[in-house]
């Protein structure tokens, strides 16, 4: 069973994991998302770890700063970035039922916020295909990212 918690440091070994080289290109690492986190200290940013059953399996940031006004006006959202998957724990859907557990997640700790955004490079089709299934929305607008053109994609909460 995949559920979400909002990281912590014990989980750190199961969210410590090596990204292939095509991987990198598109997400940091949980360990770079964590450190930024709290280099930056000003409580807008929080790591969430995905589990499945009772194993950290994944990692994801949200992100309350000003970096999500790169993609939306909307004061009320939050940017989702440095999602992940632990490579010994992929092609088993558990990065698409963490993504569809994101929307009750975020409603039950940030009760004002009413949008995700995220970008996703172009060439990461199948991390767009998998936003797409779970209800994120892709207007046209791009911008562009540290590998290249991303789409900027959001779902209203």
């Amino acid at each position: 069973m995949i559920h979400l918690e909002f990281y912590k440091p014990e989980d750190f070994s199961g969210v410590n994991y090596t990204l292939d080289d095509v991987q990198s290109q598109y997400t940091s690492t949980a360990e770079f998302a964590i450190e930024r986190i709290r280099e930056r200290n000003d409580g807008k940013g929080f790591s969430v770890t995905i589990f499945e059953n009772e194993n950290p399996a994944g990692y994801f940031a949200l992100d309350f700063g000003d970096d999500k006004f790169d993609l939306t006006d909307n004061p009320e959202s939050v940017l989702l970035r440095s999602l992940s998957i632990n490579p010994d724990f992929q092609g088993k859907g558990i990065g698409k039922a963490a993504m569809s557990l994101v929307d009750d997640f975020v409603k039950k700790h940030f009760k004002n916020c009413n949008e995700i955004v995220l970008a996703v490079n172009e060439n990461n089709v199948s991390a767009y295909e998998l936003y797409i299934k779970v209800g994120y929305v892709f207007d046209g607008k791009t911008r562009m990212g540290r590998s290249g053109p991303q789409r900027l994609m959001y779902k209203k909460l």
